[in-house]
């Protein structure tokens, strides 16, 4: 998606825009919102808004673009620093959990908010979520070639399914008033499910190996 603003910069109001809606769209929810509460908490003119953003979708999908953009470049540093795959694995998963925490009002537009956008659900093309699965699916790959994972792993599936998990737990937890569990705790369960079943021989549906 092609980035809107005045010529010659603006980048530090973008961002004020960006982290405003975050909190906005967290605390009031996406269809309670208004382009005035954002661009009050932002400091700007409720007109400066659409001088980036086309109206209050385009500024939900720019927000998930770009922070998702943050999240991906992160993630991988952090991956980077891993050894073997499943190493890597247990960084991958420990940090999506550990978003709950470090970025709770992102994650809750994320998992809640973004979800309410038809234009979202419908239209648009999750570049940086792809991404994201991307750096899950390339642990994978490592794992089968260093023969830590099955050498029959269908990645494809399995990148989805440990990120299926990753994201029931995680929405899970952002509706939870209680909180019932850490998201510490979460994350090493989920590996150690995983973990196992990446690596071992693992009966069929029908019961036979």
């Amino acid at each position: 998606m092609a980035r809107r603003g005045p010529q010659g910069g603006g980048a530090a109001k973008r961002d004020r825009i960006l982290r405003a809606a975050i909190r906005i769209f967290s605390q009031k929810g996406y269809f309670n919102s208004r382009i005035s509460e954002i661009a009050r908490l932002a400091g700007v003119a409720d007109g400066t808004i659409y001088l980036y953003f086309k109206n209050k979708d385009d500024l939900l999908i720019s927000l998930f673009e770009e922070k998702m953009g943050e999240v991906v470049s992160d993630v991988r540093a952090r991956v980077a620093e891993g050894g073997d795959a499943l190493s890597r694995l247990r960084i991958f998963i420990g940090n999506h959990m550990d978003l709950l925490v470090r970025e709770a009002g992102l994650i809750e537009v994320i998992q809640v908010e973004l979800r309410q956008s038809n234009k979202f659900m419908k239209e648009y093309v999750p570049v940086k979520f792809l991404e994201y699965l991307d750096v899950l699916g390339g642990i994978l790959d490592a794992g089968k070639l260093e023969g830590i994972f099955r050498p029959d792993l269908n990645v494809t599936l399995a990148r989805r399914a440990i990120f299926g998990a990753l994201d029931e737990i995680s929405l899970a937890y952002v509706l939870s008033r209680k909180r019932k569990y850490d998201p510490a705790e979460a994350a090493d369960e989920i590996y150690r499910i995983f973990a196992v079943g990446l690596r071992g021989q693992a009966p069929t549906m029908g019961g036979k190996p």
